[in-house]
């Protein structure tokens, strides 16, 4: 079967955008196609300045999510990337083969050091080199395909230039990946903000719907979404793209048409009625098989358990392939098996 690996980071509460951009995705298609695993990358929410109680919190809550969310241990698996040494163990290896050219060039590292240096700051090294992290996360399993949006395409790239290089230089080692853009996957943004992504990073903002909202909130933010002049509902994503944002998120929670959705409706108010009620009838299931997981959390500690048991085994004979390939004396009884080859 195909591999495909996806990650989700705990920076902060999972949204709205989340579920209907990744995560229904996962649980009814690509646990399903696939031989599928879903990572918590925690790793990465390392490399900006965090809570660790909060990051701890949220990594049990992210897994706790994608489970309500439908993915089955059974089908996929499911773990957290600190679990998993052999992430860490690649990623110096491809450090390595990357270039300091190459990682300044990465889009979030200029835009974040850019901000920081406007305040008189800096960035950690780690903003710097994790993009050869997220490069590991994929290559240690022999990824075929990593579903992502646009914003994460340049990685993926990356990913391929240093599986590719390795290659070339060390002899074959990794699968060289390819992104996938999902067609029915849904690209959700901020509500007070219809240009920009409904992200993690504000999710205390009322723009953002996230998974845990109460209905009477969801209502409330969907209810006060911004919208464009005018009165007439028409679908146009650049000219209006605040109605343009209500009603593809009303077609991803209804399965229908944003086109054939904006003929529906006279008002701006009944729109945003429909959407409010659809997103809360969307998440309604998802919260309450939250609330079931967490009141077991032994269930989850042991998926997390047997995902990280699993993910390691396929991991570590890539690492260790990679190590050996690029000059590594071998440990232990590698050693001998190494020097009779």
């Amino acid at each position: 079967m195909t591999r495909v690996f996806s990650g989700i980071k705990p920076t902060g509460h999972l949204t709205l955008g989340n579920y209907l951009g990744a995560m229904r995705q996962w649980a009814a298609v690509d646990q399903h196609q696939a031989d599928a695993l879903f990572c918590i990358v925690d790793l990465h929410a390392l490399t900006v300045d965090h809570d660790p109680a909060r990051v701890r919190r949220l990594s049990r809550q992210a897994a706790t999510l994608l489970l309500a969310a439908g993915l089955d241990p059974e089908l996929c698996t499911v773990f957290v990337q600190s679990h998993v040494d052999e992430h860490a163990r690649l990623s110096y290896v491809l450090e390595c083969v990357a270039t300091d050219g190459e990682m300044r060039r990465m889009i979030q590292y200029k835009e974040k050091a850019a901000r920081e240096r406007e305040r008189g700051g800096s960035v950690r090294l780690s903003l710097l080199t994790y993009p050869v992290l997220m490069a590991a996360d994929i290559l240690v399993y022999g990824t075929d395909e990593v579903p992502v949006g646009d914003d994460q395409a340049q990685h993926v790239e990356l990913t391929r230039d240093l599986a590719v290089r390795f290659n070339q230089r060390y002899g074959h080692t990794f699968v060289v990946p390819q992104a996938t853009h999902p067609a029915v996957a849904a690209r959700v943004m901020n509500l007070q903000e219809p240009t920009s992504k409904m992200g993690k990073s504000d999710d205390a903002g009322p723009g953002i719907v996230c998974l845990l909202d109460e209905p009477d909130v969801v209502r409330k933010k969907v209810m006060r979404a911004v919208t464009d002049s005018g009165r007439d509902v028409v679908y146009d994503r650049t000219e209006r793209p605040g109605l343009g944002n209500l009603l593809e998120i009303l077609a991803a929670c209804t399965g229908g048409n944003p086109s054939d959705l904006s003929g529906v409706y006279e008002s701006y108010g009944a729109l945003k009625s429909d959407t409010a009620e659809a997103v809360v009838e969307v998440l309604r299931p998802v919260q309450e098989r939250h609330r079931e997981l967490c009141a077991d959390p032994g269930f989850v500690e042991g998926v997390l358990g047997d995902g990280a048991e699993r993910a390691r085994a396929m991991a570590r004979p890539t690492v260790d392939a990679a190590y050996r390939a690029i000059g590594l004396l071998p440990a232990g009884a590698d050693m001998a098996v190494s020097a009779a080859g």
